[in-house]
């Protein structure tokens, strides 16, 4: 390994450092240790074919080429995606740190309480600006919170409308059409019906369940729906409106007005457009649905000492604990572009908002004003930002003029445009459009003058403007200047712990190295300021390097193509089972909808048949972990005439290579079925096996896990989905950009996702190239085998391969003591120790499931062992008595530095025992003690309050 390659900084660790590992392991070599591992039958012949390893450098140089290939066009596209000013000191602070962005889902709170209370703003942010009583902690995009809340209005139905078979789901003719494309690809195989209509001339009906509507529309109208509501509730009808966070720091809020369910986008409080994305879709609903709502929320509790404490309430909402029976496959958020969001909010206050929406409108009004002039019409009688104009010229006039000024217009038909102004257009702007606009039309414009605080020119109608107060709490009346805010933003920062600062040994959650180098294209204005529907020759750098994400990607996977569009690891799920589904439904076998699904199985995937339509069926596993052969044979035949697939995971959810792989991909093929393999520990097969190899038809793949992406404090990710060649004219496909398959149907509202996140990825193969991803897997196992040698003679192991190998992970049992301690509390006392804990109670109850990735260096991996071999210790004291079973370290954990540091210490134990376990130059102090999970759930708050 070349001491100066990338691979060496990405990989933990060092050369003079393996000797050691390898004989504590038992082994004489890495290839031999990885001969144990893997089966052989399924190991590559040969590398990758990909691209040499780059240096740092050199990658860098690359994609700042590519990035000036994409033009920087002022964009008045809208349909959800505005150019808008992320502070410096956010960018900076949030974006740019790994103290946020390298943070994992705040599982443990007490380690979590500064993303925590980042995320309870951002929820009352939510809550304030729509007037609705419960919002959660963010959601993907807009398209999708909308088609979640359609589904969550389809399961709240009243007995009396699913005994009557109520599946009609009525949506607005004038909703987005990314929007609507995502609703109907939902609805599809749940038997829920889409009605597109006009919402002033639409008859209800008692079949009509739920009701979407855009406030404003996606022609820029702000309608008065109060007749609408009317006749929506007194119908029984559920209504979720589709609206513009910064819109309603004008707009009457639709809680105001009756909505039952309130989604949309944050992307206009401080995200970049990213090509699209990562947004933040919000959610907020009635108290109605609290116990269906999908996704997280952030609640106010107690902790062991009676302070304040945040966490994540009403965690059965987490989806997988539900499997089969969940209402959502949710089980990511976009915690990061929510933080940001919600420092925007902190940063400008309620005044500082408000003036930014006040001087768009004024702009918009302005505008308007001047249309006239030339002949054009504008048939807007009341708009916030958008005006939908009626033009005296054929449109691809007005677009040959706007492009020669380096313009963008949306071109709604071939005689009317759309122009969507933002936060960033200037009084110049105004001028350069209404310029272009009188060219086109064969005039001379002669001038506007007006220096950006022009009054009003259109009065918006009485009962459509908003009266009610937002942000009034003092969070976002006390941080405007940039010194507070960066002081606001470190306070809550040293509350975390992140990778920054220790290990995050989190088995099947992957929490790698984020490299400097693959960040750093995030901040680049040529990949932020680029809206999803450009024109493709203005994103020419993009789509080249989308181009060679997905042709590696399907390299790495064995598969034939990729499609980029989902936007977690569980949207990667839906979308993969998706094409499967349209697979059979195009070949007239639609009656195939039976998923065979292992019990130790993550519950995502269930869950992520359940969406699809998906009949599961659960495969038994054997008492070493491995998927009953015999019970998987015996349920393929009785449903061969309708099996549509299994989801298996590899290697094992239980962290094994089971040997009997190819065996059960022959099975589901003989039996007429498909393989769908979830990529979750892929990290454990790049380029020494792969799924396609393997003979998969479909998997996908979690950015965010084995290619590099950061976690962001639980989100967001990247799902890729890779297929062989008869699947790929079923891929995600979108109704503005042409990508996909002719026969897929999108399932996120931009046509690629999240591309602004793609450069992480790119970054991490194109600097390890074919040889550092096969290091990298190499040293995930190495790392994993190392570590298992030294705690397995103090827990129990609970799987192993055939040769008493793990591969990317393992599980330890701690059920054998959990009468003198419970997981839980182990969990809790890591933190002690300046640890994350690893995975608790999954797969298995009462087990710890640990995962170092390649990244980690030995010391790192010897002090987590070496502290988890203490608490060992410290449980046999319970155990044999020594310590108190109700007064012990392990019980009393984490310990606070107010707890530590108070004048009465009235334990058994010493301070010192509590604090500094053992010797740590670097000692992390949670900021609240165990947190009361059942007092926030009884008493449920999710805002800052008052």
């Amino acid at each position: 390994m070349d001491n100066n390659s990338f691979t060496s900084r990405h990989v933990g660790p060092r050369l003079a450092e393996v000797e050691k590992m390898l004989k504590t392991i038992g082994v004489s070599s890495l290839d031999e240790l990885i001969d144990q591992t893997i089966p052989s039958k399924i190991r590559l012949k040969e590398g990758l074919k990909l691209d040499a390893a780059m240096t740092e450098n050199a990658y860098l140089e690359h994609v700042r080429t590519l990035a000036l290939k994409n033009k920087l066009f002022k964009n008045y596209i809208g349909m959800g995606y505005y150019n808008t000013v992320t502070p410096a000191v956010i960018l900076r602070n949030i974006l740019e740190n790994p103290g946020w962005y390298t943070s994992y889902t705040p599982y443990q709170a007490e380690i979590s309480q500064g993303r925590l209370e980042a995320l309870l703003n951002y929820q009352t942010v939510i809550l304030d600006l729509t007037a609705m009583p419960l919002a959660n902690a963010s959601l993907l995009d807009e398209a999708t919170s909308a088609a979640e809340a359609m589904i969550m209005f389809f399961n709240a139905r009243s007995r009396e409308m699913q005994k009557s078979g109520a599946n009609k789901f009525f949506v607005s003719e004038d909703v987005f059409p990314q929007t609507l494309h995502v609703l109907k690809t939902r609805a599809k195989f749940l038997g829920i019906e889409i009605v597109v209509a006009k919402y002033d001339t639409f008859t209800f009906t008692p079949k009509v369940f739920g009701a979407l509507i855009q406030y404003p529309n996606q022609f820029g109208e702000v309608t008065d729906y109060s007749d609408f509501m009317s006749k929506a509730k007194s119908n029984g009808t559920k209504v979720v409106v589709a609206s513009d966070l910064m819109a309603l720091a004008l707009l009457t809020p639709p809680g105001e007005w009756g909505a039952d369910c309130v989604v949309g986008s944050s992307q206009r409080f401080g995200l970049p457009m990213g090509f699209g994305g990562p947004t933040a879709g919000f959610f907020a609903c009635t108290e109605d649905f609290k116990r269906l709502m999908p996704g997280r929320i952030i609640g106010v509790t107690v902790d062991k000492q009676g302070n304040r404490a945040i966490r994540m309430a009403l965690q059965m909402r987490e989806q997988h604990i539900k499997r089969e029976k969940a209402t959502s496959n949710i089980c990511t958020a976009s915690a990061l572009m929510a933080i940001m969001s919600g420092f925007y909010a902190a940063y400008h206050g309620q005044d500082g908002i408000r003036a930014i929406a006040t001087r768009i409108n004024t702009f918009t009004e302005k505008l308007n004003a001047e249309l006239p002039k030339f002949g054009y019409k504008q048939h807007n009688k009341a708009f916030f930002d958008t005006l939908a104009i009626q033009c005296p010229v054929k449109t691809d006039k007005v677009r040959e003029v706007a492009l020669k000024h380096e313009i963008n217009f949306r071109y709604i038909c071939e005689d009317c445009i759309g122009i969507s102004l933002d936060e960033t257009t200037t009084a110049d702007d105004v001028l350069t459009i209404l310029n272009v606009l009188a060219i086109a039309a064969g005039k001379t414009y002669e001038g506007l003058h007006c220096d950006g605080n022009c009054k009003s020119l259109i009065n918006m109608p009485e009962q459509l403007k908003r009266k009610s107060a937002y942000l009034t709490h003092s969070v976002f009346n006390s941080y405007h200047s940039e010194t507070e805010m960066m002081r606001y933003m470190k306070k809550l920062e040293i509350k975390d712990l992140s990778l920054n600062r220790a290990m995050i040994p989190l088995g099947s959650c992957t929490m790698k190295l984020n490299a400097a180098a693959e960040m750093l294209p995030m901040s680049w204005v040529r990949y932020q300021a680029i809206h999803p529907f450009v024109p493709a020759n203005q994103v020419e750098g993009y789509l080249e390097m989308i181009h060679n994400i997905e042709h590696d990607l399907a390299t790495i996977t064995g598969f034939a193509g990729v499609s980029l569009q989902p936007m977690s690891g569980a949207s990667g799920e839906y979308a993969g089972l998706l094409v499967i589904r349209r697979y059979f439904d195009a070949n007239n076998a639609n009656h195939r909808n039976v998923c065979l699904i292992p019990s130790s199985a993550h519950g995502t995937n269930p869950a992520s048949a359940a969406m699809t339509g998906m009949k599961i069926v659960v495969v038994k596993a054997t008492e070493t972990g491995e998927i009953d052969i015999a019970d998987l044979k015996a349920k393929a035949e009785e449903n061969k005439d309708n099996l549509a697939c299994i989801m298996i995971t590899y290697p094992s959810t239980h962290g094994v290579f089971e040997e009997a792989i190819l065996d059960i991909i022959d099975i589901i093929h003989q039996n007429g079925g498909l393989v769908y393999m979830d990529g979750a520990n892929m990290n454990a097969q790049v380029g020494l096996t792969s799924p396609g190899y393997m003979g998969a038809d479909v998997c996908h793949l979690n950015l965010h896990k084995t290619f590099a992406m950061p976690h962001g404090g639980g989100g967001p990710g990247v799902g890729p989905i890779c297929v062989n060649q008869k699947l790929l004219d079923f891929l995600p496909n979108h109704t503005q950009v042409e990508v996909g398959g002719k026969q897929g149907s999108a399932v996120s509202a931009a046509p690629f996702g999240y591309p602004l996140l793609l450069p992480i990825t790119y970054g991490y193969i194109k600097m390890l190239g074919a040889e550092g991803l096969a290091e990298a897997t190499k040293y995930a196992i190495l790392n994993a085998n190392y570590m298992m040698t030294r705690l397995k003679t103090h827990y129990k192991i609970l799987y192993t391969g055939s040769k008493g190998r793990v591969a990317h992970e393992m599980i330890l049992d701690c059920n054998s003591f959990s009468l003198s301690a419970q997981v839980g509390d182990l969990a809790k006392r890591l933190m002690d120790y300046g640890f994350h804990a690893p995975t608790v109670a999954f797969p298995v109850h009462g087990t710890l499931m640990v995962e170092p990735t390649e990244s980690e260096p030995l010391s790192e991996m010897d002090r987590l062992c070496d502290a988890l071999i203490q608490i060992r210790k410290e449980v046999a004291d319970i155990e044999s008595g020594k310590a108190d079973k109700e007064d012990n370290p392990i019980a009393n954990a984490p310990h606070t530095m107010q707890v530590v540091c108070a004048d009465q210490w009235t334990h058994a134990y010493t301070r010192q025992e509590a604090a500094f376990p053992m010797p740590h130059d670097d000692k992390y102090w949670p900021t609240v003690s165990k947190v009361d999970d059942a007092f926030g759930d009884r008493n449920l708050v999710c805002s800052c309050g008052k």
